[in-house]
């Protein structure tokens, strides 16, 4: 009998197989068991704010910044990825192989995003106004972006899988389902969610940090001038 193989430790779906007429295990397998699915889910828990750190403080927090550049607000938002998998298996005992349709659900989310203002800066001022309203730019960036990364991993994933079995001997779809997921679809997410920070770096454009060290009427170098003492 002829059936779908694994090579070289890779789990080997339908598609690849469309030369091939349909063995009788294939035709169970595509007819009977639960068809593979791809589920994306994606979560953003809003924002606080935070008004307890110093300027000096939140520039060493941001790291590189353009030449002699205070931070004077800063937006903080970690990414996570969750994957989890199960799957309806079904057994040819006769060949020694297996097909699975695999069950993938992502949750992306974030931690509560902080946004920092500076201390110096009371709420309420012009100075506090103009610095929260350049961070919530980032906020929402940070929100468009995960929209972008659910609707691009959920393309990728329905294009790899499908809808169809995957084939592998007896006893192995799980684990090489699970290395795959590992090798290629973690860090695959990682880097979608990581290129959020061009878009954020292109906020803090030299000229915007020029034009808020100019709002308010001067504010702004007045309470650095005030607090250059303070630690």
């Amino acid at each position: 009998m002829r059936v779908a193989l694994l090579l070289s430790g890779v789990l080997l779906g339908a598609p690849a197989l469309a030369q091939a007429q349909r063995t009788p295990f294939q035709a169970r397998c595509e007819d009977t068991l639960r068809k593979t699915s791809v589920q994306l889910t994606s979560s953003t828990p809003g924002y606080s704010i935070d008004n307890s750190v110093s300027y000096r403080a939140l520039t060493q927090m941001k790291g590189r910044t353009a030449r002699r550049a205070w931070v004077l607000g800063l937006t903080r938002a970690e990414s996570h990825a969750a994957i989890r998998t199960s799957g309806s298996i079904l057994e040819d005992r006769a060949a020694a192989y297996e097909c699975m349709t695999p069950q993938i659900n992502v949750e992306l989310s974030y931690v509560p995003i902080t946004v920092y203002v500076g201390r110096e800066f009371g709420p309420g001022t012009c100075a506090y106004n103009q610095i929260l309203q350049h961070e919530l730019r980032h906020v929402r960036s940070y929100l468009d972006h995960m929209a972008v990364v659910e609707r691009t991993v959920r393309s990728a994933l329905e294009q790899r899988f499908r809808s169809q079995p995957l084939y592998a001997p007896r006893g192995q779809s799980n684990a090489l389902l699970g290395r795959e997921i590992d090798a290629r679809w973690i860090p695959y997410i990682k880097s979608e969610l990581g290129k959020v920070e061009a878009r954020q770096a292109a906020i803090d454009s030299p000229a915007e940090y020029a034009r808020l060290s100019r709002i308010c009427k001067g504010e702004v170098q007045s309470i650095l001038k005030a607090h250059r003492s303070t630690p």
